[in-house]
């Protein structure tokens, strides 16, 4: 096991801006849907002595990290492995419904993003696994890679990357697997798509960049899930509890954005559908016009928040 004391000391996302939106310093009971190393929960906790966190994380390696990290605050944080879907069900079990707040984070630890066997950097070479819970039994990358058709691989790289070279970047992984040469660690796949991308000056990103996001999203099921957390997430609120997530990139803004809205009673059927089917009815209301993004001085000390986008609603009914 890797050694995990490097990363404790990590400094949360837009912390100040996330706490003047949940206000813990009044107590009441949080939940950390997305516990990471426990910066934003060590916050809170911090605010109150009346206040208490529940944490869940689906990394046993990040939760063991967090633990160590919490512990002077006893027995106000109680920390759960499991995936942030399953909140509804960990409240009830835990029978601690009506929280004043929740909070999630959905961007990578930078514990998991560091590590040097995990796979979810191209900056060290490491076998392809990328999944947040190793012992989840799920698909790891290289299983993606090895056994999907190039059009699934084209498909997938194009709709979670966004990326625009991704029927090329298929071909060449399939042309590769088709001589018994698959793609099993993050050097051959990054040097793979160097070779197929040819960076432009003006690129600030590694070629290899949006690639590795849209497997990491594909293996982990991220997208697939943030609808029906942001619902459940609404509906344990306490009355007037705030709900706030931070995302890294636009396909999570936008489905957050999209559910806030449908959230506030706003319709987003098609315009020449005659009836809403959607469902929209007012239970929240947004707090944030437009996401909260990080300041100059947050970038400048932390580059890798610069995609960070903070948005927000209460619960009216």
């Amino acid at each position: 096991m890797e050694h995990l004391e490097t990363d404790i000391l990590h400094t949360p996302v837009l912390l100040k801006e996330t706490l003047s939106l949940l206000q813990p310093s009044d107590g009441g009971l949080f939940i950390d849907a997305t516990l990471g190393l426990g910066g934003h929960s060590e916050t809170v906790l911090g605010s109150s002595e009346k206040t208490e966190v529940i944490g869940i994380d689906q990394d046993n390696q990040v939760i063991e990290a967090a633990r160590k990290r919490l512990e002077p605050f006893g027995d106000r944080i109680r920390i759960v492995q499991a995936n942030f879907s399953e909140i509804k069900k960990i409240a009830e079990k835990l029978k601690r419904p009506d929280p004043s707040g929740i909070l999630a984070d959905l961007g990578v630890s930078s514990l998991q993003f560091d590590s040097e066997t995990r796979g979810f950097s191209f900056r060290f070479d490491a076998p392809l696994d990328m999944r947040m819970d190793q012992n989840s039994g799920s698909e790891t990358a290289t299983e993606i890679l090895a056994t999907r058709s190039e059009e699934q691989i084209a498909n997938l790289i194009h709709e979670f990357g966004e990326e625009r070279f991704s029927r090329k970047i298929a071909r060449r992984i399939v042309e590769r697997r088709a001589k018994g040469e698959p793609i099993e660690t993050t050097k051959q796949l990054a040097e793979l798509i160097e070779r197929t991308i040819r960076r432009g000056a003006k690129d600030k990103i590694h070629p290899a960049t949006r690639t590795f996001q849209a497997l990491r999203i594909a293996v982990n099921h991220e997208l697939e899930i943030i609808e029906d957390f942001l619902t459940d997430s609404v509906e344990i609120l306490k009355i007037g509890g705030v709900l706030a997530l931070i995302t890294f990139h636009s396909l999570e803004d936008r489905i957050v954005k999209q559910v806030f809205q449908r959230l506030a009673g706003k319709c987003i059927c098609p315009p020449r559908i005659p009836q809403c089917v959607c469902g929209a009815e007012k239970k929240v209301e947004i707090l944030t016009r437009k996401p909260v993004v990080p300041s100059e001085d947050e970038i400048r000390q932390n580059p890798r928040s610069r995609s960070a986008k903070l948005r927000a609603c209460k619960r009216l009914i």
